[in-house]
């Protein structure tokens, strides 16, 4: 099943924080708290301005971003777990020079 977002929303992986710091102690299940870092899978066309002018959008599919903690809505599609928000719930997007440097 595939879902296309509308308007503004972005459809978003949560990907997966380390389970150990960088001090070499493992983090347990029951301790860690949802990751505020996913992959853009899917993005909407784009909002509206009052003229009925199209905006496009700020991400793309494949980009790494940033997102508060208690936003958007959890959603499972296939079996996977996606979150689907509006695209102002993004804090940022992330380099991939500062994405590779946080998995080695």
């Amino acid at each position: 099943m595939r879902l296309r977002p509308l308007q503004d929303r972005v459809l978003i992986r949560r990907v997966e924080p380390e389970t150990k710091t960088a001090g070499g102690i493992f983090i347990p299940d029951a301790v860690k708290e949802k990751p505020l870092e996913g992959e853009v899978v899917a993005a909407g066309p784009g909002s509206r301005n009052k003229d009925g002018a199209l905006l496009p959008m700020d991400v793309k599919a494949g980009d790494r971003v940033l997102f508060a903690k208690w936003s958007g809505t959890e959603v499972k599609l296939g079996g996977e777990e996606l979150m689907i928000m509006s695209q102002t719930d993004i804090m940022g997007v992330l380099d991939h020079v500062v994405a590779a440097k946080k998995a080695a």
